[in-house]
């Protein structure tokens, strides 16, 4: 079996952009390229930028970010590129992957909170809740009947494009068939592909007096985040079917939709 994926999508401003596409499945398919792309948030598309986005002709654009993110700083999109935002952390008490802004203003403080595991310990719950929070549920709900009902390519975006929008990923491609290994391969290349915008970040806490190794536990992505979100999924409602069906309420024919859109048959 291959497991080759696509060339990324290399736009400046566009960070963490990648085609969902191109991973084979166990049963000798592949997820089809071109049709779902993810990425981190999108306020700073211009001029080249902007056009390079167009060609890709993205239809639909899905934020899962929080109304506050939004405001802060809205997506720049393309004349004819419609957007909805589905606020997966509207229900959160705390919610970790949105509010990294806050430990970047005051380093000391940070330091609490990132030292002795806490930090793993926040955005593991934080993964639970993305399973088990209503505002979650209903957000990757519409999403996911997005994907099977779409009619051109689509893409997806939290605000660095590697929680909300992993945890999308990661599940979307094991209902697609996508072996487990890939599929953490997948998820763990946000670590490498998100540096570029995360380095001034990384700069801003440093001059401030920040210790930058803390920082790598939320800046990039670990394996135990995402099966801490995989746990709770199969305590929740079972295996990665049962999620889509009983935890997010979609039908089985719309299940068939997401495969036939995404997944080409063996030699297909």
């Amino acid at each position: 079996m291959t497991t080759a994926r696509p060339t990324p999508v290399v736009i400046a401003t566009a960070a963490n952009l990648r085609d969902v596409g191109g991973w084979s499945t166990s049963d000798g398919g592949h997820v089809r390229t071109g049709l779902v792309y993810r990425s981190a948030e999108l306020s700073r598309l211009y001029d080249e930028d902007l056009v390079a986005f167009a060609a890709l002709g993205i239809r639909a654009v899905y934020d899962l970010r929080t109304t506050t993110e939004v405001a802060h700083r809205p997506d720049v999109l393309p004349p004819g590129t419609v957007s909805e935002v589905l606020d997966v952390l509207a229900d959160a008490s705390h919610a970790a992957p949105a509010e990294l802004q806050q430990i970047f203003e005051d380093p000391s403080r940070a330091g609490e909170f990132l030292r002795e595991g806490q930090a793993e310990l926040y955005f593991e719950s934080a993964y639970r809740g993305f399973v088990t929070l209503e505002s979650a549920r209903t957000s990757y709900r519409r999403l996911f009947e997005a994907l099977a009902s779409a009619e051109g390519p689509v893409l997806y975006h939290c605000t660095t494009g590697k929680d909300r929008t992993g945890w999308a990923t990661a599940v979307l491609l094991r209902l697609l068939g996508v072996p487990d290994e890939q599929v953490r391969e997948d998820y763990l290349l946000t670590n490498t592909e998100l540096l570029p915008m995360v380095q001034p970040w990384i700069d801003q806490f440093a001059a401030g007096g920040g210790d930058p190794q803390l920082l790598m536990p939320i800046l990039g992505v670990q394996e135990s985040y995402l099966e801490a979100a995989f746990a709770q999924m199969e305590e929740s409602f079972g295996g990665v079917e049962d999620y889509f069906l009983t935890g997010l309420g979609l039908s089985p024919a719309q299940l068939q939709d997401v495969r036939t859109r995404l997944v080409s048959e063996p030699n297909g």
